[in-house]
Parts: C-alpha cells; sequence; structure tokens
C-alpha cells in the first residue's frame, strides 16, 4: 500500500504541473501501469475510437482533452479493458498492475470518486456471485429479500458518498445504474436458475411483486447503452419475456419453448422491435439475438437463411450484418467433411504456418483455443490436455493462443515449459473467431487430413 501511494504521488505532481487542471473545461486521464501487456493505452467512447498514446519509459500514459463529452468511456491495454467515467475539469490518475488488472485498478485525483465507486461495484457483485447462487434454492419472497438487502447495502453507500462529494446528475445515474442493473439481472434470472435447482415447473407464475422492478427500468437509455449491466439486463429481460410469452401462447404438450430456438429467437426479435427505439441499442439486441441464435445452432438451412434475412431488414448496422453474415459464412464452412478454413498463425520464430499444414498428418488434429485473459483457464486447460494426449496417443493436439500479446505469449511458453511444436498464436483474433466459430473457452475444431470432422466440438465432452 506505501507502494501504491509514493507512486500516487509522484503522478499527482505530474499532474500538478501540467497545467490542465486550470482549464474548467478540459479532461486530463493519465496514470501507470505495472508490468504492461502492450505498448498502448487506447480511449473509446460508447463503440467509437477516441484516441490512444504510447506508454513512455517509465510506463505511464496521458491524454489530454478539451472538447470531448461528460459520459462513460473505456480504456484498452490489450488484451483487457475497463470503464473510466470522465467529466470536464476532471484531472484523472488510474495505476494498476496488470497481474490482477481489475483487483488493482486505483483512481486518483479529481474524478476519482465515481471511478473508485463503480470498479468497487463491480468487484463486489464478482464476490456475490457464489453467495447469490445459494439464493436460488428460496421461495420467491425469500429471494427478493435476499437480493434487496444486498442491493440497499451499495445504495446506502453511494448515497454517503454523494454527501462528501458532488456528483453531476449524470454521474449519479450511472452510479446507481451499475447497482440497479446487477440486481435486475440476479431478479431475470432467478425463475430459470431456481427451475434448474429445484425442479419447479411452475416457477415462471410469479406475481406482479416480483417484478415491481420493471417499473423502473428504462428500455431506451443513450447513456447506458453501451454498459455492460445494462446490456447483460436487456438480454436477459427479453430473453425472459419471450420465454413467458412463448410458454403461454405458443407452446403445448407442455414442450419448452427454447427447443425450437429459431422460434424462440423470433420472439426476441419481435419484441426488441417492439420496445426498444434508441437506435444504437436496438442494432446492438438485434445482432446479439442473431448471433445467439446461429452459435447456438450451429446449422444452416433455409429457415436459418430467413431469420438472417429479417434481421438484416430490421438492423440499421451495416457492421453488423456483414458480422453476421461471415459468421454464417464460418458455419457453413465449419460442417462436416468440409475442407480446413485457410487461416495463418505463428510458431515461437514469428514464421506464418497454416493451419492446413498442422493438421496434414495420418493423426486426427484437435485444434483448441486459450488466452492469457483467462488464466484459470490456462492452466486447467493445460493440465487436461496433457490427461487427454496420454488417453488419445492417436490424436494430435494443437493450441492456439488468441488475444493475447505475442511477447507475453511467448513468456507464457517459457514459463509453462509449453511444447512449442504444438502451440502456435493467433495474430488476427476476428478472423480465426469468424472462421473457427470460437464462441466459448472449451471449443475446438477435429480435422483429419486438413478435413473437417467436427467443427464444432468441446474439449471436454466429444473425444
Amino acid at each position: 500500500m506505501v507502494r501504491l501511494l509514493l507512486g500516487l504521488t509522484v503522478l499527482s505532481s505530474l499532474v500538478s504541473c501540467s497545467g490542465t487542471s486550470e482549464n474548467k473545461s478540459s479532461i486530463y486521464f493519465g496514470g501507470e501501469i505495472v508490468n504492461p501487456t502492450s505498448d498502448y493505452v487506447v480511449l473509446y467512447h460508447n463503440d467509437a475510437y477516441v484516441d490512444s498514446v504510447k506508454l513512455d519509459n517509465n510506463n505511464h500514459f496521458a491524454f489530454r482533452f478539451d472538447n470531448i463529452e461528460e459520459g462513460l468511456y473505456h480504456f484498452d491495454h490489450a488484451p483487457e479493458l475497463q470503464y473510466v467515467y470522465l467529466s470536464k475539469g476532471d484531472s484523472l490518475l488510474a495505476r494498476l498492475n496488470t497481474v490482477e488488472f481489475d483487483e488493482s485498478l486505483v483512481y486518483s485525483g479529481k474524478g476519482s470518486e465515481i471511478n473508485n465507486f463503480l470498479i468497487e461495484v463491480f468487484l463486489k457483485n464478482e464476490k456475490e456471485e457464489d453467495i447469490v447462487k445459494d439464493f436460488y434454492v428460496m421461495d420467491p419472497e425469500t429471494f427478493s429479500k435476499k437480493i434487496d438487502s444486498l442491493h440497499t447495502a451499495k445504495m446506502n453507500h453511494l448515497k454517503d458518498l454523494a454527501l462528501e462529494n458532488e456528483f453531476s446528475d449524470r454521474a449519479y445515474a450511472m452510479a446507481e445504474a451499475s447497482i440497479d442493473y446487477n440486481t435486475y439481472i440476479t431478479k431475470e434470472k432467478y425463475p430459470f436458475y431456481h427451475k434448474k435447482r429445484t425442479g419447479e415447473e411452475t416457477i415462471h407464475e410469479l406475481d406482479d411483486s416480483f417484478y415491481e422492478y420493471r417499473k423502473k427500468i428504462d428500455l431506451n437509455n443513450k447513456d447506458l447503452t453501451y454498459f455492460r449491466p445494462y446490456f447483460d439486463f436487456m438480454k436477459w429481460h427479453f430473453g425472459n419475456m419471450s420465454y413467458t410469452a412463448c410458454l403461454e401462447d405458443c407452446t403445448s404438450d407442455n414442450k419448452e419453448p427454447v427447443v425450437d430456438r429459431l422460434h424462440f429467437n423470433k420472439h426476441k426479435l419481435a419484441l426488441v422491435d417492439s420496445l426498444v427505439h434508441q437506435v444504437e441499442l436496438r442494432d446492438i439486441l438485434f445482432r446479439n439475438v442473431a448471433m445467439d441464435y446461429l452459435l447456438r445452432e450451429h446449422k444452416t438451412s433455409e429457415e436459418a437463411s430467413a431469420f438472417i434475412e429479417k434481421f438484416k431488414k430490421l438492423s440499421s448496422n451495416d457492421q453488423h450484418k456483414e458480422e453476421i453474415d461471415l459468421l454464417y459464412k464460418g458455419i457453413k464452412n465449419l460442417q462436416p467433411n468440409t475442407a480446413l478454413p485457410n487461416l495463418l498463425v505463428k510458431n515461437m520464430n514469428n514464421e506464418e504456418v497454416s493451419i492446413k499444414e498442422l493438421a496434414n498428418n495420418k493423426k486426427n488434429t484437435v485444434f483448441y483455443f486459450w488466452t492469457a485473459e483467462q488464466k484459470r483457464h490456462f492452466r486447467n486447460v493445460n493440465q487436461h490436455i496433457t490427461s487427454l494426449e496420454e488417453k488419445y496417443p492417436h490424436y494430435n493436439f494443437i493450441g492456439i493462443n488468441l488475444r493475447t500479446n505475442y511477447n507475453q505469449w511467448q513468456q507464457l511458453m517459457e514459463e509453462y515449459q509449453l511444447d512449442t511444436n504444438k502451440q502456435y498464436f493467433g495474430e488476427n483474433f476476428k478472423e480465426l473467431q469468424m472462421a473457427m466459430i470460437i464462441d466459448g473457452l472449451n471449443k475446438c475444431v477435429i480435422a483429419k487430413d486438413t478435413v473437417i470432422v467436427d467443427g464444432f466440438a468441446n474439449l471436454y465432452t466429444s473425444l
């Protein structure tokens, strides 16, 4: 802690000397990154690039703006990212260690109070996940009381903070939303998780008091469109409402609505179309529904093509339309007995190698994927591959790293003594993601002699 405070003191002196605090309309956002995994920090507002700066020799970075909108931004230090709220007149400093990116992140200077609160709520919600899991077996009334108690504690903390600090109305609303929408997500999940844990069939017959919070939600909040808790709530909310509507109107013989995913996702498209009017939010929700359908079905058919055409008529975002077309093309190209995509990866010598070349042998080849972002998965998958190699010596297991700095990947290879003949670096994440349909941590592709055997396999269940 002493070292942390000293670091912030040094950074604070840099800000005071910069003179930016004298201009009440300008914004300074800078800081220090310990153990950097990239040379740059990139700033985004909503889905748009704002600016990027290179770390100096002391791993410091600094942004200065005279005319940008107050609101929620996010800064990217590959492969990690986190939110930052910026207001006019801010002189904000961040310090973090990439070894524990979120846990180590701390802000100081003008504007720090709201940002420290947002990261505190983020971490608190993560810690509460295991506690909340035990609540899902409870009856609706008891469950609500437990969840509301957690919500009240956070809100009281925010109110106390607001008495000590001067927040703008928009900043306070953002802090409030970080509490509210995480709570609302938990309540939207309840009927599904309760049924899964208890086997009760009538749990969706909840009275109106359980969903009282729905009266408070804003389905068209532009400030929150790219805020993860708000967007995650929207996904659960429309899924829940589609399920309930379909259960009441479209099913017979107690058939589960989600068995027919095409029908279920048509409901979601229609609900979003009728209830959401804010253009950006509509478009990213439409995209999510289309993605959810295609990534769960993995099938090509006339009905799937018709669904995509319906999505394209509703969406006004050409980039999303192109993305869905690429995804569907990737699904078509991963069907059994088709040739492996012509993709390039890099070896430890920074040389490009075709994945077709890696699969061109008499053994079945299993391509699996990992990233430094998911450290626990990285360790688990290495152990699992070791056991699979012993169990299936006639298989060739090839690991492809994604969303990791190349130098960091090399360091991990050396640290964990991974076989350099069986590990490769995927530089173009987007291309690999779309071509190999990487939709989960345990996704793998099985091929033999460059021909696909199973393009949608699971590393833990498919062998």
